[in-house]
C-alpha cells in the first residue's frame, strides 16, 4: 500500500509552483490607468484610453482617444507644415513644393498619389523627372538641358524645330524638281 506522503506530494507541488508564480522580480511594473484625456503622460499604460501620443507640434505626450478601430495613432502636421518624411504628415504626403529643398506637408491628388513639385518648362535639367512635362531635352549639341513641353500627336519628348530651322532646310533644297524638266 502507498504511503499518505506520496500521495501528497503533487498537492505539494501545486502549492509550492503557485507560491512561486506569484512572486516574479522580472515581472513588468503595473500602472494605474488613471489620467484623462489632455493629462501629461508617459507611457500607454499611465492613460484610462490606453494611448499616450503626442497632441501637436509640442513634443509632449497625453492621454488622448483612440480611434474608433481602438487605435492609438500619434498625431500628425496639417497641410503646409514643414517635415521630412511622409509618416509626420496627416495626408502621407511630404514633398517639396517650389525650388527650396524644405519639404512641406502637402495634399494626395484626386487619385490619391503623393506629386513632388517639378520644375516648369525651360528650367534647367538632369533627367525628366525632374520637369513638370517629364520631358528634359537638349535643344541643340552645345546647349544644356532643359524641361520643354511635349509635342506631336501622341505628345512625345520631341525636340522642337524652329521656323529658322525649317527656312534653311528649304533654302538648301535644289530648285529643280524630280521628273520632266520643261
Amino acid at each position: 500500500m502507498a504511503s499518505p506522503v506520496w500521495m501528497l506530494l503533487p498537492l505539494l507541488l501545486l502549492l509550492l509552483l503557485g507560491s512561486l508564480a506569484g512572486h516574479r522580480p522580472w515581472k513588468k511594473q503595473v500602472y494605474q490607468s488613471h489620467k484623462g484625456i489632455g493629462e501629461a503622460c508617459r507611457i500607454n499604460e499611465e492613460c484610462q484610453s490606453n494611448c499616450c501620443t503626442t497632441g501637436s507640434l509640442d513634443p509632449s505626450k497625453q492621454c488622448n482617444p483612440k480611434t474608433i478601430l481602438l487605435r492609438c495613432l500619434p498625431w500628425r502636421k496639417p497641410n503646409g507644415h514643414r517635415c521630412f518624411h511622409n509618416s509626420e504628415c496627416q495626408s502621407r504626403c511630404c514633398v517639396r513644393s517650389n525650388r527650396s529643398p524644405q519639404k512641406f506637408c502637402t495634399p494626395l491628388t484626386i487619385f490619391l498619389q503623393c506629386v513632388p513639385w517639378r520644375k516648369p518648362d525651360g528650367d534647367f535639367c538632369g533627367n525628366h523627372r525632374e520637369c513638370n512635362s517629364q520631358c528634359c531635352i537638349q535643344l541643340r549639341e552645345d546647349s544644356p538641358h532643359r524641361c520643354i513641353r511635349r509635342s506631336g500627336i501622341l505628345a512625345q519628348c520631341l525636340p522642337l524645330l524652329s521656323l529658322r530651322g525649317r527656312l534653311s532646310f528649304v533654302e538648301g533644297t535644289t530648285a529643280t524638281r524630280p521628273g520632266p524638266q520643261p
